[in-house]
């Protein structure tokens, strides 16, 4: 069966409600990352599968601990630096001190662990209006990651599959 038959096939199951989010994860770990991220950013721009926030905020909670770095630094690089002190309840005051000359603290892994997921949702809520581009950096990182899509659920997934069942 082709990489093109696989795809409809699991369209028509999701369409269905027979197929898991875990298939659309194995079908994303076989295609390119380019549409891997596009399909992400469908995911992500969509109001079907709930907000960007939402989204990141899942994918953070199964995401390893240099996974959820990785996308910590990238949001708190596209959000303002007076809003993070009052995001999350104060979850990222503690590292606005660590970097100089107005950068962007880097979170460690170890820091990941320690912020709470709804403050990731908010994060990446904030992120998206302050900067846009946020979406495809996340889109992009996710993709490096598709093992991660199995966490988004259902709705999300078969808007995945939708999406490569329509660039393929």
């Amino acid at each position: 069966m082709s990489f093109l038959d696989q795809i409809s096939g699991l369209v028509s199951e999701f369409e269905g409600g027979a197929a898991t989010p875990g298939q659309a994860a194995q079908v994303a770990q076989q295609a390119d990352p380019s549409a891997v991220a596009g399909a992400l950013s469908s995911v992500f721009n969509s109001t079907e599968a709930g907000s960007f926030g939402q989204n990141v905020s899942q994918l953070f909670s199964q995401s390893n601990p240099d996974q959820r770095a990785g996308i910590l630094n990238q949001l708190i690089a596209s959000a303002a630096p007076e809003v993070l002190q009052s995001i999350g309840g104060g979850a990222f005051s503690g590292l606005l001190g660590q970097a100089g000359g107005g950068a962007a603290p880097q979170v460690t892994p170890e820091q990941a662990a320690q912020i709470p997921h709804a403050a990731i949702e908010e994060l990446a809520n904030h992120a998206q209006q302050n900067n846009p581009g946020i979406v495809e950096e996340a889109s992009q990182f996710y993709a490096q990651h598709p093992a991660l899509i199995n966490s988004l659920g259902a709705g999300a997934a078969a808007l995945v599959m939708r999406h490569f069942s329509q660039h393929a």
